[in-house]
């Protein structure tokens, strides 16, 4: 058992939570009990998330889409309203971390997803971030955009969408998870032959071929399962606590 402020607290401080400037607080969102015997993880705070939590006797739910995001309506009604009324009626906490999460250079979603498909010497996609959210890295070898597609395919269980450039090989990528996918115009001004995210617009279609980038787009769910999953593994060995992760394959 351990207390809830200090697993936040220990959070915070590990993701460096403050110092970003992001889209939806990060931390604890809807506050809970005071004592944490368990937490469920999660991409997404959704109302099948919470079920399981409820299910699984949960103190705590740890996702990385959480709620109160800019430009959302203040008022708790409707679907968020209802999600909202179950943590709370059943007592459980929401923390979130979003971009803290996606840069953190040992639990976030970029390294975690650098690690599976084997990018080393690993670089800033924005060298102007103080914590980049994206990043560059390097293939041993050179591979065809057709092997880099199976690749990733066999990584993610996804279908991936790959819209090409030019370009015969691929050695150099370009990542970022989620919904990143204009971050394409950065890893072309890095000279990246490739760039991966989970999401795709149709105007990313023409710019990676203007662009000469080839993009990959691997599912925003995908790409942003294992930065949860780390962290909760981190809060874990920290506190003593049980921690389960729980899938909802999203296809988007």
């Amino acid at each position: 058992m351990a207390n809830l402020y200090d697993i936040v607290q220990w959070c915070n401080q590990t993701l460096k939570a403050n110092e970003f400037k992001d889209y939806a607080p990060n931390g604890l969102q809807i506050e809970g009990k005071h004592e944490v015997k368990k937490i469920v993880c999660a991409v997404t705070a959704s109302e099948t998330a919470i079920d399981a939590a409820i299910a699984q006797n949960a103190d705590a739910l740890l996702v990385h889409h959480g709620y109160f995001w800019k430009g959302e309506p203040y008022p708790i009604t409707g679907m968020r309203g209802n999600r909202i009324k179950k943590l709370i009626q059943n007592n459980i906490s929401l923390i979130a971390y979003h971009l803290p999460l996606d840069a953190h250079p040992t639990l976030g979603n970029n390294i975690a997803i650098a690690e599976l498909i084997g990018l080393h010497n690993l670089e800033a996609l924005d060298s102007t971030e103080k914590y980049p959210i994206g990043n560059i890295g390097y293939l041993e070898h050179a591979i065809s955009p057709e092997q880099f597609k199976a690749k990733l395919q066999g990584i993610f269980d996804f279908p991936v969408i790959h819209l090409p450039s030019h370009k015969t090989s691929i050695q150099k990528v370009g990542f970022c998870t989620g919904g990143a996918q204009d971050y394409i115009n950065k890893a072309a001004q890095q000279n990246c032959d490739a760039y991966i995210s989970g999401e795709v617009s149709e105007r990313t279609f023409y710019e990676a071929e203007e662009l000469g980038v080839h993009y990959f787009a691997c599912g925003h769910h995908a790409t942003e399962r294992y930065g949860v999953q780390r962290l909760a593994e981190a809060i874990a060995h920290q506190f003593g606590i049980e921690t389960e992760y729980f899938e909802l394959n999203n296809p988007i």
